[in-house]
């Protein structure tokens, strides 16, 4: 069957501009794609006649040789070539893309991937010992990241010149390749996707727009703040390629361990060691806090375990509330290195033990367990 003409298929004039081509193909694309009229052989062979003619006539060799040869010309060229395999120069998806760029604005390439972009966001993790974290601090830190190159001032393009359009995807930062029916779309190997290329490049930068450079920032650390807590200091990150926005530093709160407390939350643990006859006659301690000193009263008889608890010597946490508690648990110390006086009053003293469990009550009660275990057996 003989074909029809290519301007007839689209519904075009002969002197039609590559705009009027494109938006009657775009109506018969989307009018008779397969994948909107399943299992209809008509408005399958509509669309491959809708895009061969469009394949040809979009192509300005094509559409000369066509307009002086009619079908012969693109035959010919056809058969040299491998044909057009009736799935034209574009895909459904090109015409949706064609229609969300009408709706917001610019060519395909001229916001996207070759368009500006912001910059990275960058981690610094801060050391800090508790009371600084606790009582909060203001700190220097040095921190290396990416700027715009002044010369060229973030173009990447010599000084007096500037980018210039990438001539092997027209600007677009995408290009198609074609086999048979299929059409892929692939990002330009050339200008990797940006769109532009420098023939010029700045010497400072050498074509990148951005150089590395260290900067020195004062972060004010507010009290409270714990290991994991992060600090947003907004547009101290990474300068934007093509003139992008920068991005964020974030500085990552990191609490070193302390030789005499644990924290957990708002709330401070400590180990008190006590000596055995303080345990056992009861006395009165100097603890540390973190605000100094304080007096903590040890009752006679006091077990190793035995907890204190000192209300709010603790942390303020840095989202508000009130301050926690520092927790003290106390560790009865055995004696050691003892000399020959002191064994033989600890001798003394363990005489006018034996016999009377009331002094170990604990000691006691595990020892009728024991008991009554091996008996259960």
């Amino acid at each position: 069957m003989a074909k029809r003409d290519y301007y007839e298929v689209l519904g075009v004039e002969r002197g039609s501009s590559d705009a009027d081509l494109k938006k009657a193909y775009r109506r018969l694309a989307m009018k008779y794609h397969p994948d909107r009229n399943p299992d209809n052989k008509e408005s399958e062979e509509a669309f491959k006649e809708a895009n061969e003619a469009y394949e040809v006539l979009s192509d300005a060799s094509k559409r000369a040789a066509y307009d002086n040869y009619g079908h012969a010309g693109v035959d010919q060229a056809s058969a040299a070539g491998g044909g057009f395999g009736g799935g034209g120069g574009a895909n459904f998806s090109d015409i949706f893309g064609d229609v969300f760029s009408d709706f917001f604005g610019g060519a395909r390439g001229g916001n996207g991937r070759g368009g500006a972009q912001r910059g990275s966001d960058l981690r610094y993790t801060l050391e800090l010992n508790l009371e600084e974290a606790v009582r909060g601090t203001t700190v220097s830190i040095r921190v290396p990241t990416l700027v715009n190159c002044q010369p060229c001032d973030g173009s990447g393009a010599k000084k007096g010149s500037a980018p210039v359009t990438c001539p092997t995807c027209g600007g677009i930062g995408q290009v198609r390749m074609q086999q048979g029916f299929f059409s892929v779309q692939q990002t330009c190997p050339r200008c990797h996707g940006q769109g532009k290329i420098i023939s010029d490049p700045c010497d400072a930068c050498h074509g990148e727009g951005r150089v590395e450079e260290y900067k020195t920032l004062s972060v004010k650390v507010p009290p409270g703040v714990d290991t994991g807590d992060r600090i947003r200091l907004s547009g101290e990150g990474e300068a934007g390629a093509q003139g992008g926005p920068t991005g964020d530093l974030y500085v990552v709160i990191n609490v070193r361990e302390h030789e005499i407390f644990q924290r957990d939350g708002k709330h401070l643990y400590c180990e008190v060691p006590i000596s055995f006859t303080d345990a056992a006659l009861g006395g009165e301690l100097e603890v540390p806090t973190l605000d100094g000193r304080v007096k903590l009263k040890i009752p006679e008889g006091t077990q190793t375990g035995k907890q204190f608890r000192l209300r709010g010597k603790g942390v303020a946490p840095v989202r508000g509330g009130g301050a926690g508690d520092l927790m003290c648990r106390v560790a009865v110390e055995t004696p050691v290195n003892l000399d020959r006086r002191q064994r033989e009053l600890l001798e003394e003293f363990r005489a006018t033990l034996e016999g009377n469990s009331t002094h170990s009550p604990k000691a006691n009660g595990w020892f009728d367990g024991v008991k009554r275990f091996f008996g259960d057996l």
